[in-house]
């Protein structure tokens, strides 16, 4: 018998394509549709309606099934609450790499599990590669859709349980197999926006959640330039929304968010991209996570403090059970509290922690 494999069908092309390729490869493939946000189910940024018709279509033309399971009240716990925590602390979280450890990669894979699947399979462009009885995470073949960033706190548990059928695929090939395979989503634009939640104007998106609380806006001075509405409304290397474009000096410097001082409720402003208190040599983080299940020895590393960044240079070296201190061989531009820094050496993801 074929071994069965659920693939979390997101109405996405990726998703599709994963699933028409392990159809393909002679797996019994079943489509898992997951809903994870219900505050907002009528309002125009919310396209579960709209992704969950695409996902059936995709079934459909494939030939697999395809459950809709709902796992908004696990998402609300285990991801938004600890989103709102984190913005009510200053920070910025990266909701996505949350969502992926606790839902895409829990909540999805126990279903998954009861289900009788082998593996889940999703539309990531990551690989894993397994050596000597351990799983490693690799980067996906294109470097412009290479996810591994996302990833990072996966589980050699979870990635015994996981495909990624189009890690090892550029983008542009697998928009050619979805058109050539008819797959009726070939042409859709991928999503972007908070994970589960959508494309949105963030700030209005967190005015319904989190009150403002208004404090003084100054500059690298100290002079006070203005009032921003509340700290959790910004983030480090933030250009717009500030509210202080008219301000510029005589070079016409823009204005970009350089720090934040929860205690006094202070929100530090500066002119120009590369503004020292923009830059940092250092850093250091919490809440470490390591996909082999043990920290690195401190050594040089690749480190990405950001989605897209390229890999930065630098010496890492993990402190006390789950922190780690990083060192750069050249400072880093907008280095965010809440965001995650993710070491690599090569191809392979060792995994990352939470900047503080």
């Amino acid at each position: 018998m074929s071994e069965r494999v659920v693939v979390g069908l997101s109405g996405g092309v990726d998703s599709a394509v994963a699933a028409l390729l392990l159809k393909r490869a002679g797996y019994e493939v079943i489509g898992l549709f997951m809903k994870n946000w219900e505050d907002d189910d009528n309002d125009e940024y919310c396209s579960t309606r709209e992704d969950l018709i695409s996902a059936a279509a995709v079934a459909d033309t494939i030939g697999i099934e395809l459950e809709a399971v709902n796992f908004a009240a696990e998402y609300r716990e285990r991801v938004f609450a600890e989103f709102l925590r984190e913005h009510r602390a200053g920070r910025t979280p990266n909701p996505d790499v949350l969502c992926n450890a606790e839902i895409k990669f829990k909540a999805f894979l126990d279903h998954a599990m009861r289900l009788g699947a082998g593996h889940i399979a999703t539309g990531h462009y990551a690989q894993v590669r397994e050596r000597d009885g351990r799983f490693e995470l690799l980067r996906g073949l294109d470097p412009l859709k290479d996810q591994s960033y996302f990833l990072h706190r996966l589980n050699q548990a979870q990635l015994s349980r996981v495909l990624f059928p189009v890690g090892g695929l550029a983008k542009a090939e697998v928009r050619r197999m979805a058109r050539e395979a008819a797959l009726p989503n070939h042409a859709r634009r991928d999503s972007t926006g908070i994970c589960f939640i959508g494309e949105r104007p963030f700030r209005a998106f967190l005015d319904r959640y989190l009150p403002r609380t208004p404090g003084p806006m100054v500059d690298d001075r100290g002079r006070r330039v203005g009032e921003h509405i509340g700290l959790a409304f910004y983030t480090i290397g933030q250009r717009k929304g500030i509210g202080l474009g008219g301000r510029r000096d005589a070079d016409g410097e823009a204005w970009y968010v350089a720090e934040k001082d929860v205690q006094s409720n202070t929100l530090t402003v500066v002119q120009g991209h590369d503004h020292p208190l923009l830059m940092r040599s250092r850093l250091e983080a919490q809440d470490a996570s390591w996909v082999s299940g043990a920290a690195p020895e401190p050594a040089a590393y690749g480190a990405k403090t950001r989605y897209r960044q390229a890999d930065a240079v630098c010496l890492a070296q993990p402190v006390g059970d789950a922190g780690i201190d990083v060192a750069f061989e050249r400072p880093q531009r907008a280095v965010t509290p809440g965001q995650s820094v993710v070491l690599y050496r090569g191809k392979v993801c060792l995994g990352g922690g939470v900047i503080s």
